[in-house]
């Protein structure tokens, strides 16, 4: 199996440009994906993402950099690099979120990147690729559902 690059193309029933605020804002994103987002939408911007409650050894906080914002076509960002570093190509891996208008909708495609750039033991390697192609299997359904609903609002 390859373990470069996970991509998924999705349908949402909601305008890009609603898309586009569902994947780049703080206050959607955690409607859908991390349990708590601080995240400034803009190139350059820095943020985390906090999955679990904060206050928890369990909690996992990744570190975020944007490296695209685009409305309403394309937001990309930088991830999962050590803490202290800055996220660059071969220490973070680049989720990237391109929408295009598709009937009444918008179709989603996601692309993360730089799975076999960051070095790890193929064990590790495995393991992080699996891990990020479950968590995107059970997120994108919950963005697809909330987009439509934020969609509906408008």
């Amino acid at each position: 199996m390859e373990y470069g690059t996970i991509e998924r193309e999705i349908q949402i029933d909601a305008l890009p440009a609603t898309v586009f605020e569902v994947i780049s804002s703080p206050e959607h994103l955690q409607e859908w994906w991390p349990d708590e987002a601080v995240l400034e939408p803009v190139p350059g911007g820095q943020g985390e993402l906090v999955f679990g409650d904060r206050a928890s050894p369990d909690a996992h906080v990744a570190q975020v950099t944007v490296v695209e914002a685009e409305p309403p076509r394309r937001f990309s960002f930088r991830w999962t690099h050590p803490e202290g570093e800055s996220a660059r190509e071969g220490n973070s891996l680049l989720v990237t979120f391109e929408l295009t208008p598709r009937g009444s909708g918008t179709l989603l495609r996601l692309t993360e990147s730089g799975f076999r750039e960051m070095g790890w033991e193929v064990a590790v390697l495995e393991e992080q690729y699996q891990d990020h192609v479950s968590g995107w299997s059970h997120f994108l359904p919950r963005l697809v559902d909330y987009a439509a609903a934020v969609g509906a609002r408008a």
